[in-house]
């Protein structure tokens, strides 16, 4: 997992298998989360009518991305008065496409950095900077797969326990390996 460097900054051996799996998982997250505003990938954008694009007032339907995207206003889960669901829907259509602009990108910074060690595995060293960045993406994939899992707090223990043969156990893996890769992330930036 991740270590602390001595210029602050983070380090974490991956073997081929492990940078191939967090690849493979960033690639999906960029599939969610969607080409920006300008339509399909590798359109021209146009950056200043990026400027004044406006987004969505309505929370996704998928619920991994609602939960990457939540309203600002009122209780997850209840319905929401019309006041706090207008109030909601104009905070999104003003702040949505910058967060989700800012999660791609901090996705392909770690496919980015995931690309310089290719497939046989290596060191990654995520400078100071980028190490929130990384933890942030992390937690993206995590909070997608723990939606997708229906994991709640209640029990996140017995995903420890489920038998090799329950077909959600590769996804489980995957969740609590981004837990720890978080964890030991945090810990690294705290020094």
């Amino acid at each position: 997992m991740f270590e602390r460097t001595r210029d602050g900054s983070a380090a974490i051996a991956l073997e081929g298998v492990e940078a191939a799996i967090l690849r493979s998982l960033e690639v999906q997250m960029l599939e969610l989360i969607g080409p920006g505003p300008g339509g399909a990938p590798g359109a021209e954008a146009d950056p200043f009518a990026a400027l004044f694009a406006e987004g969505p007032t309505e929370a996704p339907s998928d619920p991994a991305l609602a939960r990457l995207f939540p309203d600002a206003y009122g209780e997850p889960g209840r319905a929401a008065d019309p006041q706090t669901k207008a109030a909601a829907g104009e905070f999104r259509r003003y702040t949505e496409l910058d967060l989700r602009a800012r999660k791609r990108e901090d996705a392909l910074l770690v496919i980015r950095a995931l690309d310089t060690i290719g497939d046989g595995g290596g060191v990654l060293r995520p400078s100071a900077e980028d190490c929130p960045r990384w933890l942030s993406a992390l937690n993206d994939l995590r909070l997608t797969l723990g939606v997708r899992l229906e994991v709640t707090e209640e029990d996140e223990q017995g995903l420890y326990e489920l038998p090799d043969g329950d077909e959600r156990k590769p996804l489980v893996m995957a969740y609590l390996w981004l837990g720890a890769m978080q964890e030991s992330l945090l810990e690294a930036m705290a020094g």
